[in-house]
């Protein structure tokens, strides 16, 4: 006797993750985050990046939130809802995951300076100029402690095309800091 059992079907695919960007800005207030995020969970959303931050009196949020098609139909619903109740602009839009790149290098940028007119418009010109990707600027303004002179740093995160010679790129990148009176560091990402 020989057992004709029937084929075990395959089991379903996953319903595929779907992505969104949000920003939202409103005045600062404690509880903002929790009140954004609190509505991307009980949609069935999660949080897969997030930039969070206060500028002058206002608190700027990025979110790149995953889910399946349904649960994204009412985090966008919900979140606009929240942004009316609590006084935050909110924009919603679309997007597809980042493939993995490859053919990049992930690098640093750190500079200090006395603050001055066109620093960051410059790094980005840089780095624009020879083809590399900035993924991630982040940049203040502050008092030097021991002469109270007017200072500015920036941190780039940003991606160069394997295809550059980075001891030329670095080289380039002192000339054109030097040129600028910016101390500066140009540096791979250690992971």
């Amino acid at each position: 006797m020989t057992d004709v059992s029937a084929p075990t079907p395959a089991p379903a695919p996953a319903p595929a993750r779907q992505h969104i960007v949000v920003s939202a800005i409103g005045a600062d207030r404690p509880g903002l985050v929790h009140d954004l995020t609190r509505a991307v969970a009980e949609c069935g959303g999660s949080v897969a990046e997030t930039r969070m931050v206060t500028l002058g009196s206002e608190f700027a949020m990025l979110l790149l939130v995953s889910g399946s098609w349904h649960a994204l139909v009412r985090i966008e619903s919900e979140l606009k809802r929240v942004g009316e109740d609590k006084g935050l602009t909110v924009h919603l839009r679309r997007t597809e995951a980042r493939p993995p790149r490859r053919e990049m290098m992930p690098y640093t940028i750190d500079v200090v300076s006395v603050d001055q007119p066109g620093i960051v418009a410059g790094l980005s010109g840089f780095c624009t100029g020879r083809g590399i990707d900035i993924g991630e600027v982040s940049s203040r303004c502050y008092t030097a402690a021991n002469t109270g002179a007017a200072m500015f740093a920036v941190q780039m995160g940003i991606n160069v095309p394997s295809r550059l010679n980075v001891s030329q790129l670095r080289e380039d990148f002192m000339e054109y800091c030097d040129s600028m009176n910016l101390d500066a560091i140009l540096e791979p990402v250690k992971s």
